[in-house]
């Protein structure tokens, strides 16, 4: 991989070199009015290149940074959820603990049927033939 960078580096500074020396024709830049430059059109390209490359970065740089600050702020309201799952856990297990122990305070039905069974008074049939 190094020597695919370095064959890249080494030719676009090649051409770069071969650029400049072929555009050497003067140009007048006007900035603003009464003011002006004149700089060699190889110089004025490469400065031009130089300032939207920077560009670029930064603007990289920026994009780069507001989402690793929503990243932050994502994961921080993820934590916040999982407390929260972990809460609503705890008191869930905390009310079927509860619900489980009331449930087992009360009489349970089947025993008061036999209970009523029991004390219900006993019916004597008798058969007349």
């Amino acid at each position: 991989m190094r020597q695919i960078n370095f064959t890249l580096i080494f030719v676009f500074g090649l051409s770069m070199v071969f650029f400049t020396l072929e555009n050497t024709a003067a140009t007048t830049v006007h900035v603003l009015p009464g003011l002006k430059y004149t700089t060699p059109l190889a110089a004025l390209l490469l400065l031009s290149a130089g300032i939207g490359a920077t560009s670029a970065w930064l603007f990289a740089a920026w994009s780069g940074m507001l989402n690793s600050v929503d990243r932050f702020k994502q994961s921080s309201d993820f934590d916040a959820q999982q407390v929260r799952i972990q809460e609503l856990e705890t008191d869930l297990n905390r009310y079927r603990a509860t619900v489980e122990t009331q449930l087992g305070l009360l009489p349970s039905a089947s025993s008061e049927e036999d209970e009523a069974v029991e004390d219900a008074p006993a019916v004597q049939v008798s058969s007349s033939d």
